[in-house]
C-alpha cells in the first residue's frame, strides 16, 4: 500500500529549504536582485527506473548559485501526468539522465534573478523546468523559461503547458471547419476536458466516449454535444448521434478495442490521431476501414512538436491559450492536492478513477 511506511518513513525531519526572510534589493544598473540565499530544496527524485511507488524518493538537494543569466524559482504547483510515470518507469519516449528529479509540468514564481536577466523579474510566473518540476525550488536559465500570467488561477497555470497545447494543436492542425464533428475516447481525461471546451470555442461538435455513467452529465454541463458509454454500441448509430453528419476526426488516447470503435465511427476520409495508450493493448489493423473508407491513422507527440517549432510559434500558441483561460472559456478541475512530502499518496490518487488532475504543492 502506498503511504504510511516505506519511503516516507525515512524522510528527514528537517526537509524544508533553508532560507532567510528579507527584502529584495533591485540594482537597475545590473538588472539583478539579491535575496537571502536559498541553499537547498525539497525534491522528489528517482535513482533508477521502476514503478513510481518503489523508486521515488523525497530528498533535500543542494541548489547552485544564481549566477549570470540564471533565476531562482519557487514552485507554486506541479501536475502529475501519466507521462511522468512513463519517465520514472523508463518506458517514455524521452528519458532523463539518472538520478533525476521527477515531474514535467508545473508553475513557479521568480524569487531571485542573476545578472543580465532582462525579461524576468521577481514575482513573475514561469513554467517550472521540464527536467524536474516536482521540487520546492529550482535554479534555471532565464531565457529558456516560458512565462505564465499570474491573472489566472495557479492550478490552471500549472496545467497550461502539456494538456492544453496537446488539445489545441490536434484541433488546429486537423484544419477542421465550424460545424464539423469529432469523436474522442477517455473524454473525461485532462486532454478530453480541454478538447470539449476548445471545440466549443471553435464551433466544432463533439462525441465523447466515457466508461462510467456518472461522467455523462458533468461533460454535458461542460459543453459536450454528445456523451456515450464505451460499450454501448455507439459506433453502430453514430450517424443518428450526429444528425447524419460525418465524423471527420477521432482522438484516441486509450488503444485496443476502444480505438477500433473510434475508427468504425469515422466518415469517409476521416482521420484518427493517437496521442496515448492507456489500455496498453494493441489496435487491430482496421483493413476494411483503411481500404473502403480511406481512413488515415496518425500520431501526435507534443514533445516533438515543441522541438520542431520556433519559440515564437510556441509563444503565439501559449498566448492564445492564456487568452482562452483568462476569458473563462477554458478551465480544468483539480481532483486532489498533496504536499511534496506526500508524493506517494499523490501517485496513488493519480492512479485511481477521477475527474481532474492531482497536483503537488511545496507545503
Amino acid at each position: 500500500m502506498v503511504g504510511g511506511g516505506g519511503l516516507l518513513a525515512w524522510i528527514p525531519t528537517a526537509v524544508r529549504p533553508r532560507r532567510s526572510v528579507c527584502t529584495f534589493r533591485l540594482d537597475a544598473g545590473r538588472n539583478s536582485c539579491t535575496v537571502g540565499r536559498v541553499k537547498d530544496s525539497l525534491a522528489v527524485t528517482y535513482h533508477e527506473h521502476g514503478p513510481p511507488a518503489e523508486t521515488l524518493r523525497v530528498e533535500t538537494v543542494p541548489l547552485p548559485e544564481v549566477g549570470p543569466g540564471k533565476v531562482l524559482i519557487k514552485m507554486l504547483a506541479a501536475v502529475i501526468h501519466p507521462s511522468d510515470f512513463g519517465m520514472i518507469s523508463g518506458t517514455y519516449g524521452r528519458l532523463a539522465e539518472l538520478p533525476a528529479v521527477a515531474g514535467r509540468e508545473g508553475v513557479g514564481e521568480i524569487v531571485e534573478t542573476g545578472e543580465g536577466v532582462e525579461a524576468l523579474k521577481p514575482g513573475d510566473w514561469v513554467r517550472m523546468p521540464e527536467d524536474g518540476a516536482w521540487r520546492a525550488y529550482a535554479v534555471a536559465e532565464g531565457e529558456k523559461l516560458m512565462k505564465a500570467p499570474n491573472t489566472i488561477p495557479v492550478e490552471l497555470a500549472a496545467m497550461a503547458f502539456i494538456n492544453p497545447p496537446t488539445a489545441w494543436r490536434i484541433l488546429r492542425d486537423a484544419h477542421l471547419s465550424p460545424g464539423d464533428w469529432l469523436i474522442q475516447n477517455a473524454a473525461n481525461s485532462a486532454v478530453g476536458y480541454f478538447v470539449i471546451q476548445m471545440a466549443r470555442a471553435l464551433d466544432i461538435r463533439t462525441v465523447n466516449v466515457v466508461r462510467r455513467e456518472e461522467l455523462v452529465q458533468p461533460l454535458k454541463d461542460l459543453g459536450a454535444d454528445v456523451v456515450v458509454l464505451e460499450d454501448s454500441g455507439y459506433e453502430k448509430r453514430v450517424k443518428e448521434l450526429t444528425g447524419g453528419q460525418p465524423v471527420v476526426l477521432g482522438l484516441n488516447s486509450v488503444g485496443g478495442e476502444s480505438a477500433l470503435r473510434l475508427i468504425k465511427s469515422l466518415g469517409d476520409g476521416g482521420t484518427m490521431v493517437t496521442f496515448g495508450a492507456m489500455d496498453f493493448t494493441p489496435i487491430r489493423f482496421p483493413t476494411r476501414q483503411l481500404i473502403f473508407n480511406n481512413i488515415t491513422l496518425s500520431g501526435f507527440w507534443l514533445d516533438r512538436w515543441y522541438r520542431e517549432n520556433s519559440r515564437e510559434r510556441v509563444k503565439v500558441m501559449q498566448d492564445r491559450l492564456y487568452n482562452l483561460m483568462t476569458e473563462g472559456k477554458v478551465s480544468a478541475p483539480v481532483a486532489e492536492t498533496f504536499p511534496l512530502e506526500r508524493v506517494l499518496e499523490a501517485v496513488e490518487a493519480a492512479g485511481r478513477p477521477r475527474l481532474g488532475k492531482v497536483l503537488l504543492t511545496p507545503a
